[in-house]
């Protein structure tokens, strides 16, 4: 069962923490010289008033121009003396602040950091690789990483080992993340390289089967012109056998990478697509309405009108804003214009 609400609001909104104003050091330096200026100030007109006797005028003698110096004095001496503790007190604030901030630690998000460990794993395992060679793509400051009460599953969703997929199931969210590694080991087996033989590197290959190259293999082709920028679709691609001497293992080998993605080049019909040529499309665009899906389909589901406050792929985390009510809230990108609450 859907039910499309228009004004129907959601949970769990995505924190957005404000920014403290912090005072550098030229701040402070203004003040103080602003505090200095105004006591030299104050000093020359107290002693100017004090010379001309308009604090103490006589009474008798007095006249009605020096009765409104004597009050001009004092108003601005009395101004000239609220200046100066409204200066001091700024200073002692500002400096205080950058005193703060500066020996303040920077904040750390334990959820973010065990994820990238994990993660670091993950990749060591399945490529060989060392963990501190796996270099992680910063997040989004704005994305808040929730905590995983389980452990968190990790897999590369596309062809290209680039991208690396976070998924947790309690609670429910996932990322998509951008990870750099350095190239394969040179004593790597080279697909169809008989054991013993030296592969490019000039290291012997270990137990590599001879039939690797022989063995069937399913690429994923065209099946009419592709234009770069256009959003895949199940139908415009299709799988074939590939020769059994093919071992270019940059070729697509199923339909599923490309779900979702876009176009980085003109594809003529019937070409192999390649690793390089598609990228994960911007799915959601800042501006534009999503349907924000909450709860399960099996279920009970519940569609909201969201407006997107940001620009979102595939399974990123994107804010999303009731133009009703103003709230804004957090879901996962599942598809064009489409999202799925947290």
């Amino acid at each position: 069962m859907t039910l499309t609400l228009a004004g129907c609001t959601c949970s769990k909104a995505l924190a957005n923490p404000g920014r403290a104003d912090t005072a550098g050091p030229l701040d402070v330096l203004l003040a103080r010289l602003l505090g200095k200026l105004a006591s030299i100030l104050m000093m020359m007109w107290h002693l100017y008033c004090m010379n001309s006797g308009m604090f103490k005028p006589s009474v008798k003698t007095s006249t009605p121009a020096q009765a409104l110096m004597q009050i001009l004095c004092l108003t601005v001496f009395w101004l000239c003396v609220s200046f100066m503790l409204h200066s001091a007190n700024a200073s002692a604030n500002t400096t205080a602040n950058t005193l703060a901030n500066t020996s303040a630690p920077a904040k750390s998000n334990p959820a973010a950091d065990a994820m990238g460990l994990q993660v670091r794993q993950w990749m060591s395992q399945t490529h060989g690789v060392n963990t501190k060679d796996v270099i992680i793509a910063p997040l989004d400051d704005r994305l808040k990483v929730q905590g995983c009460q389980k452990l968190l599953n990790v897999d590369h969703p596309f062809a290209s080992k680039e991208t690396v997929r976070v998924r947790c199931s309690e609670p429910v969210w996932q990322l998509y993340l951008q990870v750099t590694m350095p190239t394969a080991r040179a004593n790597t087996p080279v697909a169809g390289t008989p054991a013993g033989v030296p592969n490019a590197g000039g290291t012997p290959s270990s137990a590599a089967p001879q039939n690797v190259a022989s063995a069937p293999k399913t690429l994923v082709v065209a099946r009419r012109l592709l234009q770069r920028g256009i959003i895949v679709q199940p139908d415009m691609l299709e799988e074939v056998q590939a020769s059994p001497g093919n071992a270019d293992t940059q070729l697509l080998n199923t339909v599923k990478d490309a779900h979702h993605a876009e176009i980085t080049r003109d594809i003529p019909a019937g070409q192999a697509l390649r690793v390089s040529d598609i990228r994960r499309a911007v799915l959601v665009k800042q501006g534009q309405t999503v349907m924000l899906s909450i709860g399960n389909k099996s279920d009970f589901e519940i569609s909201i009108r969201m407006e997107a406050m940001q620009d979102g792929r595939l399974g990123d985390q994107v804010k999303l804003r009731n133009p009703e009510s103003g709230r804004q809230v957090s879901g996962i990108v599942t598809g064009p214009n489409a999202a799925k609450g947290l």
